[in-house]
């Protein structure tokens, strides 16, 4: 419990440096006052109503998601450096928004989702019929390989389609960095039933992931459905990712690096083993810490250029998943 409300406390912080922070520096009391309906600066108003409440709700979305479908993914794989792009989600999205832009002339981010959510879908079922294949059925490193080749394919196939069409990059350039910047209130009504279905079939999955954990012999004899544990987990894997890489792009690393920051949390107290009915909910609330405050340090480091918050989040995760990988307790999950 003390994890969890750690989490929340730091969520909220975030969350008000995200409202206070940008190019136009609003102090605290003001974003209140506008929060509450008592300030009467319509600017003030429009920053924080129209630009900035959106941004962090989107924010919070997405980090959330991202968060929860890398710990589901890593128990699933039972593969600590399991991320979305290993399972092929990311680059199906990637592909399917560049076919809206370069085939279909979509422009605008809300315009990105149907396409992003539906490559996830296509890329989703692509990578676990190929892994299901063979005598054995599906196994976490069949799993993994079907998700890499799937991944080099469709990026393959994505950088080609882009280099022939300028235009095309142009667009897709901006959105691959994961960016907040662009997202708007719009998006929310679009992306909330994915990502609340998904955060339900993640979140149920707990008591199976951790008869999981035990291998799945160990599971078998608790009375666990291995297959329909793993395809439950599938399903809100694609839900939550897809949704995420259509608002604010393919962004890295945040549900690689939360979820052993979650795991670390987990296993306090005294506890060997992280408990995934207390893991998962605290990467669905360190996912959008990590995001908006990848975001908040974007529009403060270099004004009056905003740095994209996957940018920052790469820039940041890449060494500190180096340094995570080199430690021997991170291959003992």
């Amino acid at each position: 419990m003390k994890a969890t409300a750690a989490a929340v406390v730091a969520l909220l912080a975030v969350c008000v440096l995200s409202l206070s922070l940008g190019a136009r520096a609003i102090p605290l009391d003001q974003v209140a006052g506008a929060l509450a309906g008592t300030v009467t600066d319509q600017d003030v108003l429009d920053v924080i109503w129209s630009v900035r409440v959106p941004r962090t709700l989107v924010g919070i979305l997405a980090g959330a998601a991202l968060g929860l479908s890398g710990a589901l993914m890593q128990a699933l794989t039972r593969n600590p450096l399991a991320d979305p792009g290993v399972l092929g989600v990311s680059a199906g999205s990637a592909f399917a928004v560049v076919l809206g832009i370069g085939v279909f002339g979509v422009a605008a981010p809300a315009g990105f989702v149907w396409f992003a959510f539906a490559g996830a879908l296509v890329a989703s079922v692509v990578v676990y019929a190929l892994a299901g294949l063979g005598r054995d059925g599906m196994t976490p490193l069949k799993l993994a390989l079907a998700g890499v080749a799937t991944t080099f394919l469709l990026s393959s196939v994505t950088s080609a389609f882009v280099l022939v069409d300028p235009e095309s990059l142009s667009r897709y350039r901006f959105w691959s960095a994961g960016s907040l910047s662009g997202a708007g209130g719009e998006l929310l009504p679009q992306l909330l039933p994915f990502v609340a279905v998904g955060a339900l079939l993640a979140l149920t999955c707990g008591p199976a992931l951790n008869s999981l954990a035990l291998g799945d012999d160990v599971a078998r004899g608790l009375g666990r459905r291995i297959g329909l544990v793993r395809l439950r987990g599938a399903a809100a894997v694609m839900l939550l990712t897809g949704s995420a890489v259509a608002a604010i792009g393919p962004v890295v690393f945040v549900g690689l690096v939360v979820p052993y920051v979650a795991r670390a949390l987990a296993r306090g107290g005294g506890r060997s083993e992280a408990d995934h009915r207390l893991l998962l909910p605290l990467a669905a609330l360190l996912g959008p810490c990590l995001l908006l405050t990848a975001d908040v340090l974007g529009r403060v480091v270099a004004p009056p250029i905003e740095v994209q918050a996957g940018l920052l989040v790469a820039f940041v995760g890449g060494p500190f998943f180096v340094v995570l990988a080199r430690r021997r307790r991170l291959a003992e999950l």
